[in-house]
């Protein structure tokens, strides 16, 4: 599984972070990409959710 974080966004006063994670479907087998915006300490305990 392909996991990357593209962007850093920032907004005023608070930094957040685009990432992004290629998921595989149990139905179909393909893949497809999942997007969330965050604090950027956040990322990792995302990316290494299922």
């Amino acid at each position: 599984m392909a996991k990357k974080t593209v962007a850093t966004l920032q907004s005023s006063s608070k930094r957040l972070t685009k990432a992004i994670k290629m998921v595989k479907s149990p139905k179909s087998g393909a893949y497809t990409f999942v997007e969330s915006v965050m604090a950027p300490e956040l990322v990792n305990d995302w990316l290494s959710k299922r």
